[in-house]
């Protein structure tokens, strides 16, 4: 890994090195013959990450990686903390408009630093190079594979229900289904940003047909006068004041996801219009689609059955729709992939530009001379993931790092409020009015950091151990340049031969 400057704040791609112009002929004018999920284009075309993603694949982005399966199994932490079905809804409501305040602060910076990778390079461009790193390395060897590794098993579980029911899944078919799911997304998008989007469309389309399906019989009921139980909504005999901060909790992590666009602002069309406008419509249709969704609940279920069901909306399903209910978990499966692919497009754009700035191997910023996909990016997680699904405790590992996701989040959001004083000048297309938005937000991040030390400190201690490991990771692979000069020529051979076989070259621009 070599050193490179951190303090650029323009458009595009920084230089990794020169490409002599005969290598682009042989490589990068051809498309392969049977290649169907080809970005390729004519001779003369630049080996860059084009501008692809419009307003509709941004929205797609966004709403795809917020909605998973939570809304459609579990939405009871929730109502368990909060203690009553009317404050669960207000909680569902104020978690959306708290959601709405980071992804606006997120919107500036993503229209006056356009550069892709999101948390990483607002960190970084804030408070330097070791802070991004910390951030980088922990997402690297544990945050990103352990997450990904259980949105898959989730897809895995509930692509196979179909076939089970009503037995039990064996376990090793939950794991190969989810190895298969993990391998597919990272096959296709190493192979096509455009398919990639195309898909993750569909996806979003997909779960929000499920949310419909969900919504409209239940306000059908709604409007028929079933409205048994909300009567008493705001019982406060169950209330706890303890538990609301545990249920603001839940609710925050339902909604993250909104700042998945800023991982890949350069490839944006028209981002200075394209981020804030996505974001926000994005938020605004989430929103609504979770708080009629667990309206259209209750309609059906009582807060005691919606609290003892295992997957809420397979409840629903079999006490309004009979045998449809078999198609839910085929619903919630697709949801879960296209979780799966859009985090995977956002966070292998955040290794792209850490490879940029110097912080990984350089070959993880090299770009693919026919498909335009930053391919090493993609695969990079891929033996990490695998490894975490078959011999990691993953849910305990999500544990430990959950506190670290909002740690992050809060220091970039300070980011911009310590950008507006010593950057004035940076140029602002989209700026938040009012810093009391991004203030709120931070103190939210901060108090959730602060509830995850009280609440449970031997797991968010080892959590925060680990991710203090990147300091002397930092020092050894970024500080200190000389090493010994077999380690350094081994490092030169494995880049090397990585790029052959991946066909990728430094990025033009």
């Amino acid at each position: 890994m070599t050193r490179r400057s951190a303090s650029t704040l323009g458009d595009g791609v920084a230089a990794n090195g020169k490409k002599d112009s005969s290598q682009k002929s042989q490589n990068g004018t051809q498309p392969e013959p049977n290649g169907k999920l080809q970005d390729a284009d004519g001779p003369g075309e630049k080996v860059e990450l084009r501008k692809k993603v419009t307003l509709l694949r941004g929205i797609s982005i966004i709403i795809g990686t917020i909605i998973g399966a939570g809304i459609f199994i579990s939405p009871k932490g929730i109502l368990k903390n909060s203690g009553s079905v009317g404050m669960s809804l207000v909680v569902w409501i104020a978690c959306g408009v708290l959601s709405l305040f980071g992804a606006l602060s997120y919107a500036e910076l993503g229209t006056c630093i356009k550069k892709s990778g999101g948390h990483y390079t607002y960190i970084l461009e804030a408070f330097g190079p070791q802070m991004a790193f910390i951030r980088l390395w922990a997402d690297l060897i544990a945050i990103r594979p352990a997450g990904m590794a259980v949105i898959s098993l989730a897809f895995g579980q509930y692509i196979l229900e179909p076939l089970f029911m009503p037995c039990g899944i064996p376990p090793i078919a939950v794991k190969l289904a989810t190895g298969v799911g993990i391998t597919s997304v990272m096959y296709l998008n190493s192979m096509s940003v455009t398919w990639s989007a195309r898909i993750q469309i569909f996806l979003t389309f997909s779960k929000l047909l499920a949310i419909a399906i969900i919504i409209v019989p239940g306000m059908y009921q709604l409007f028929k006068g079933e409205t048994k139980n909300f009567e008493n909504a705001f019982d406060m005999s169950n209330i706890q004041l303890s538990g609301l901060p545990l249920a603001f909790y839940s609710g925050m992590y339902a909604y993250a996801g909104w700042f998945y666009l800023n991982f890949l602002t350069e490839e944006v069309h028209n981002p200075e219009r394209t981020v804030p406008l996505a974001i926000c419509i994005s938020m605004a249709i989430v929103t609504v689609c979770y708080v009629l969704s667990n309206v259209a609940y209750y309609t059906v279920m009582s807060a005691e059955e919606l609290l003892a069901s295992e997957a809420v909306a397979v409840t629903f399903a079999e006490k309004l729709m009979g045998n449809f209910s078999v198609a839910v978990p085929v619903f919630v499966a697709l949801s879960c992939y296209g979780s799966m692919n859009g985090c995977l497009f956002a966070i292998s754009r955040m290794f792209y530009v850490a490879s940029r700035e110097g912080q990984l191997p350089e070959v993880l910023s090299m770009i693919h001379v026919r498909r335009h996909t930053p391919q090493a990016a993609v695969l990079v997680l891929y033996p990490m993931t695998m490894l975490q699904l078959f011999v990691g405790d993953i849910y305990s590992l999500l544990n430990f790092m959950s506190f670290l996701r909002w740690l992050f989040i809060g220091l970039a959001v300070l980011g911009l409020m310590y950008l507006r004083y010593t950057r004035p000048e940076l140029p602002r297309p989209f700026k938040v009015s009012a810093l009391v938005i991004p203030a709120v937000f931070c103190l939210t991040c901060f108090f959730m950091v602060f509830l995850s030390l009280y609440s449970d400190p031997v797991n968010t201690g080892i959590g925060f151990a680990i991710s203090l490991t990147g300091i002397p990771a930092y020092y050894l692979f970024i500080v200190f340049d000389r090493r010994p000069k077999w380690l350094q020529k081994g490092l030169d051979s494995f880049n090397r031969y990585l790029q052959i076989l991946l066909e990728v070259i430094p990025a033009e621009h």
